[in-house]
């Protein structure tokens, strides 16, 4: 399993090694001792997965504290972009985004810290996405980002009018009418 940091700290992308031949493959998507000895030291205790069709847009999604989730995020059918904006207003980094393709052809993992916003658009036909969360759903802390937001600008690989969002998603605030707790 290799780990790449990424250009905002703590933002993991996860390589796990594929043992493939005509049978097909086998890879170990998840080795808690192998990640510790690295130094991370999520406790996972929620799995969810999502099926999605083209031009889906879901996001920019997280949980404020303290019921922050960090997520390992990978695709069994299909492809994503997938993209995290940092929110730690004593980061570096802070309101910048992250995006990085996810397909089941290319078998990466996204290491999402808490602190973070997620979201994901739909390249191809369909979709599935499965994720760990290192703390449970709260409903009364979930919170969002409008997915098009300016001052953010992400580019989420789709043309805009085949983006297909939520209600939900489209009522969200933007980036600079949220207050960050420090």
């Amino acid at each position: 399993m290799e780990l790449r940091e990424t250009c905002i700290e703590g933002l993991i992308i996860v390589e796990p090694e594929v043992h493939g031949d005509q049978r097909g493959y086998f890879m170990e998507t998840y080795h808690r001792a192998r990640l510790e000895a690295r130094g991370i030291r999520h406790q996972f205790v929620q799995d969810n997965q999502s099926r999605s069709i083209y031009g889906v847009v879901r996001g920019l999604h997280f949980q404020q504290e303290p019921h922050a989730q960090a997520k390992l995020i990978r695709v069994t059918e299909g492809m994503i972009y997938d993209v995290a904006v940092d929110l730690r207003p004593s980061s570096p980094t802070f309101g910048q985004w992250y995006g990085l393709t996810l397909s089941a052809d290319n078998h990466l993992q996204l290491l999402v810290p808490r602190g973070f916003a997620h979201g994901f658009s739909v390249l191809s036909p369909h979709a599935t996405l499965f994720y760990k969360c290192d703390a449970y759903y709260h409903p009364g802390s979930e919170s969002g980002i409008r997915f098009d937001d300016p001052d953010l600008q992400i580019d989420w690989k789709i043309s805009p009018d085949h983006a297909i969002v939520s209600g939900k998603d489209m009522n969200l605030p933007f980036f600079r009418e949220i207050s960050f707790k420090t």
